[in-house]
């Protein structure tokens, strides 16, 4: 029988979105164990094998108690895209949802986030000769410049990407190129209006105290170092297959360790470089977040009671098993 006029029959999700090192792991493997929930991870680096310790990913005992998705699904030699990871996440929650539970998506990279909930437009189709001129233009002339290009014909898009960013820079250059039109004008025709197919809560940890988050970022980097994090990096740089350029490679710290097992800083500058890295990692997703008005910020330690509200209001008091929360 069809539901009542007006009723949402969708069925539940939620969102659990914010910057690194904000807590939201520890948060989610609870609700997962208290909500019959699972959890899909959107996080860009955990998609890779091997990038353990430095992407902060949840270890095997972490995993047992809660289940996720989406983790080791590539080798680090391999790319994966936002596309990729709508497609596989949407069936990820399907799958969960069919199981009577509930997907709990986790995690801190907006364009993923982006992708699964709001669409992405549809895009020119890359073209490999065009890649390999910019490509060769980059290797001449610098990605400063072709940034610098990308400002004049697509000031939008250049705004957004960082000019110590190829692989964001080469695809904005490449679309206008091949296309006549800059890559903000096709990215104003992702999805509007459509539903998704789920009912989704989103909500944004963030400490209200900027400062705060500064120093579990700190704390976080050092107990990496501790846990075997340059060991990890070197076994990494031992794989043939491997070079600082590729996307998995970049993700932040990754890319500071690289350089110091070159030779290039000192432990002292590695640190230090790596920690204001991972900081502007965190401004940059809060710089998206904010845009994110659909969702609920909260500060994960001051406002647990109102994480706790939201939370029941959504899936139902009864749905929450009280015997497993946070003391």
């Amino acid at each position: 029988m069809a539901p009542p006029s007006g009723i949402d029959s969708r069925p539940l999700a939620i969102a659990l979105m914010g910057p690194t090192a904000s807590g939201k792991t520890a948060l989610a493997v609870e609700w997962a164990q208290r909500l019959r929930s699972e959890i899909v991870s959107v996080d860009s680096a955990l998609v890779y094998r091997g990038l353990d310790i430095g992407a902060a990913k949840p270890d095997a005992a972490t995993q047992a108690l809660a289940p996720h998705r989406l983790i080791d699904i590539r080798d680090p030699h391999e790319t994966y895209n936002a596309g990729e990871f709508a497609v596989d996440a949407l069936a990820a929650m399907r799958a969960i949802a069919a199981g009577g539970r509930i997907p709990l998506l986790v995690g801190g990279t907006g364009l993923y986030f982006r992708a699964l909930l709001d669409g992405l437009a549809e895009m020119p189709e890359s073209d490999p000769a065009v890649r390999a001129a910019v490509a060769a233009e980059a290797r001449e002339r610098g990605w400063a410049a072709l940034h610098a290009d990308l400002t004049r014909v697509d000031p939008a898009a250049a705004a957004r990407i960082r000019p110590s960013d190829p692989q964001r820079i080469s695809r904005a250059v490449e679309v206008f190129r091949t296309s006549g039109r800059p890559l903000s004008e096709w990215q104003a025709g992702a999805r509007r209006g459509m539903r998704f197919p789920f009912r989704v809560l989103r909500l944004m940890l963030a400490p209200a105290d900027r400062a705060v988050l500064h120093q579990r970022i700190a704390q976080r980097f050092d107990a990496m170092l501790d846990s075997g994090f340059l060991a990890e990096v070197r076994r990494l740089r031992s794989d043939p297959r491997l070079h600082p350029d590729l996307p998995a490679m970049r993700a932040v710290g990754y890319r500071q360790a690289w350089a110091h097992l070159e030779g290039a800083t000192d432990a002292a500058t590695f640190r230090a470089q790596a920690i204001a890295a991972t900081r502007q990692l965190a401004k940059r997703q809060l710089t998206w977040l904010r845009a994110e008005h659909a969702a609920r910020w909260l500060d994960p330690v001051h406002q647990r009671a109102e994480l706790e509200a939201a939370l029941a209001l959504f899936v139902g008091p009864s749905s929450l098993d009280p015997d497993r929360a946070a003391v």
